[in-house]
């Protein structure tokens, strides 16, 4: 006998009917039609049939052993989250009946249980005494169960109508995806999407439940003998003599689990992306094709889904990018953007509003090399775990890399001269050009590209200067952040298992991160930052990060107040905007393109009424561009008024000026903005005044403050 110890049970008292585990058998049609319609492959592959008879022999000897527990059975004790105390029986009560029990609403609406603490499956019997709590689809855990169930519905759509090897098939942070290696066939085309939703319908139709069973890694080689993606995974990945497999409809797979009770739980469900991707990530091994999907418990939730991504997709930097001829890529550099004027006009005003804030707060601006010998790298550790994502290339005797982070190059600036406790901290900032060999089918606009720049700074203290330090880096990261508008979310990083270093470091450093600068913050702080953007996504750009390795790793010190003793000084990494490339992404979907007057490509747009004030407004234009505005002025004659004034708003200049033959007259301009509102005629010294204060003050709304 295998050695089987759990498996899935089918509750047979509560008030929601499953249906028979048994593949429902389907007419055939003609050309290969099942029983929606639709075009599956006939007959289907070989693999499912015998891979089923396989895991219904095993399915029954699963049933035996855990008869046998039942016959044992004892009453528990289950506590809710609400303090209640509710009684079972060992190895027969499931989550379900007990919420069931509890409320029939809540057993409805339920996705998952909690079950001291590990997530499990709602019809899974509990085993002992236990804390219980239900979780509904609001719940982030809930979620990724839900899409997880929702790839496995996917997975079996896929299998029947392209009858591939699946690969993984896991949730993402929206929705979910499975891989499949299609050997030899042409692909998966957007054009069959329909196809697979409808078949994926058919499956949540069957409300076919999923079953849990446990099953030793042998017998499993055996089952999946067919797909060797499977046993690549048995054999690389699993270390444990049994693992488990779950099965919905005539698909098995391997999965942990947990899921859903069955697949009618999937109330919507859209499939809405394909693309090619390797397995595991790596580029010299097998082209994988992935489908994407995302599923929700109402279809009022698909819809708003859909709204919200027709509203990403409008503001997808990459189509405002080329509209505003801000950037391009090219496949003779992929992964490395070519900013025009306007965009590269974005990237110097976002570099020197660092700039501006680095001379206040006392940092000094440094240039370091772009390639060093991998030496270096070997100091530092990289290139162990990290070469892989170096561009490397040999020089006489020696391998060679270009630079993908600042911090060894700054530490060979600190160690080249003896250095005192006095000059401490030293606060070494650096935008030095940056090369990361990333995969081409992972390189996506400009928030993964190859080549980018950091606001890249390292802080060199001392144990105790680093409470004062962390509170700086947050001032200064909230100080930016309130500029452009974002909230921002902080998260605690904690102490890795296998951590370096003394421990006494660790615990005061830690005392430091959660205790002083959660005061500080007055939030739920941490050195992991995420932002959230005008849409309500989450990015993460900044990082505030510890290091006690690096300066072990150099031989880093100083010397100490005593004049003798040499001490090890810390290392803060941080970054606010991290990547400019990334950031730019960011702002300019967070403003639609809409950018505030201080970062705007486009500032300022003179109009003349007739061709008689060309002159005036090439004479104001100019005025502006000396002031430092990207100022310009429409004269095309063959162009009517308000033909121009609408030209001017729909390429967002932030304020559009008129000039006739009165504003010429009198030195003055007529004012109105992006947005339609009207100023009126102002004198031009004034107008100029106010948005030079408007410009150098980083206003946000500055066509409201006007």
């Amino acid at each position: 006998m295998n050695p089987l110890f759990c498996s899935f049970q089918v509750n047979s008292s509560s008030s929601e009917a499953i249906p028979s585990d048994k593949v429902k058998k389907e007419k055939k049609q003609d050309k290969g039609q099942g029983a929606a319609g639709l075009k599956e492959l006939s007959p289907s592959p070989a693999f499912i049939a015998e891979r089923l008879a396989m895991y219904e022999r095993l399915k029954t000897e699963s049933d035996a052993l855990l008869a046998r527990r039942a016959a044992d059975a004892h009453p528990i004790t289950v506590a809710l989250p609400d303090g209640r105390k509710v009684e079972g029986v060992a190895w027969a009560s499931t989550p379900y009946q007990l919420a069931c029990g509890v409320s029939q609403g809540l057993a409805d609406n339920a996705v998952i249980s909690r079950v001291n603490g590990e997530l499990w499956d709602l019809d899974r019997p509990l085993e002992a005494d236990c804390s219980l709590e239900v979780l509904r689809f609001d719940s982030p855990d809930a979620q990724a169960v839900y899409w997880h169930s929702s790839a496995h519905i996917l997975g079996e759509a896929m299998e029947r109508f392209y009858g591939g090897c699946l690969c993984y098939g896991p949730p993402i942070e929206n929705g979910f995806y499975y891989d499949m290696f299609m050997d030899g066939q042409a692909g998966v085309s957007s054009t069959e999407f329909g196809a697979l939703e409808s078949l994926c319908k058919a499956v949540v139709k069957d409300k076919q439940p999923f079953e849990r069973l446990e099953v030793s890694k042998e017998t499993l080689l055996e089952m999946f003998k067919y797909n060797k993606f499977k046993c690549r995974i048995l054999n690389e990945k699993v270390t444990t003599p049994t693992t488990t497999v779950y099965r919905c409809g005539p698909l098995i797979d391997l999965c942990r689990g947990p899921h859903v009770r069955h697949t009618g739980k999937i109330k919507a469900l859209k499939i809405y992306k394909n693309s090619a991707t390797y397995w595991e990530g790596r580029a010299d091994m097998e082209t994988l094709q992935r489908v994407y999907g995302i599923s929700f418990p109402d279809t009022k939730m698909l819809k708003e889904w859909e709204v919200f991504q027709e509203e990403a997709r409008n503001r997808d930097h990459r189509k405002i990018g080329k509209d505003q001829e801000l950037f391009f890529f090219h496949d003779l550099s992929p992964g490395s953007c070519f900013f025009m004027p306007r965009g590269a006009f974005i990237y110097n005003t976002l570099t020197e509003f660092i700039r501006d804030e680095y001379w206040r707060r006392g940092f000094q601006e440094v240039s370091s090399p772009n390639i060093y010998n991998s030496k270096l790298w070997e100091t530092s550790g990289h290139w162990q775990h990290y070469s892989d994502n170096m561009f490397s290339f040999p020089v006489e005797d020696d391998v060679f890399a270009l630079k993908p982070m600042n911090c060894p190059g700054h530490c060979l600036m600190f160690s080249h001269r003896p250095r005192s406790w006095r000059e401490l901290p030293l606060r070494l900032a650096d935008f030095g050009v940056l090369h990361r060999n990333e995969l081409s089918g992972a390189l996506t606009g400009l928030t993964r590209v190859r080549r980018f720049q950091q606001d890249d700074a390292h802080i060199f203290c001392t144990m105790e200067q680093i409470e004062s330090e962390m509170k700086g880096c947050l001032d200064f990261l909230r100080c930016v952040y309130d500029v452009f508008g974002f909230s921002f979310q902080l998260h605690l990083s904690t102490r890795p298992e296998k951590y370096l270093g003394d421990v006494a470091v660790w615990n005061q450093a830690e005392k430091v991160n959660t205790t002083d600068c959660c005061d500080v913050l007055e939030a739920d702080s941490t050195i992991d930052i995420q932002i959230k953007d005008a849409i309500g996504r989450y990015h993460q750009c900044a990082t505030i990060q510890l290091d006690f390795q690096l300066p072990i790793r150099f031989n880093l010190n100083f010397v100490g107040k005593d004049g003798e003793d040499k001490a090890r000084p810390v290392i803060i990494h941080r970054a606010i905007l991290g990547s400019v490339e990334r950031m730019i992404a960011i702002l300019t979907e967070n403003y639609a393109g809409k950018w505030p007057l201080w970062l705007s490509p486009r500032q300022v747009m003179f109009v003349p009424v007739n061709p008689t004030c060309e002159d005036y407004a090439k004479k104001t234009c100019k005025q502006f561009v000396e002031a430092g505005f990207m100022a310009e002025a429409d004269l095309d004659s063959s162009c009517l008024l308000n033909k121009k004034i609408r030209n001017a708003q729909l390429a967002q200049y932030n304020f559009i000026l008129v000039v006739g033959e009165k504003e010429k007259m009198t030195n003055s301009v007529n004012v109105r903005t992006r947005d339609n509102k009207v100023h009126g005629e102002l004198p031009l010294s004034e107008v100029l005044a106010r948005l030079t204060l408007l410009k150098q003050a980083r206003c946000r709304n500055a066509e409201e403050e006007f």
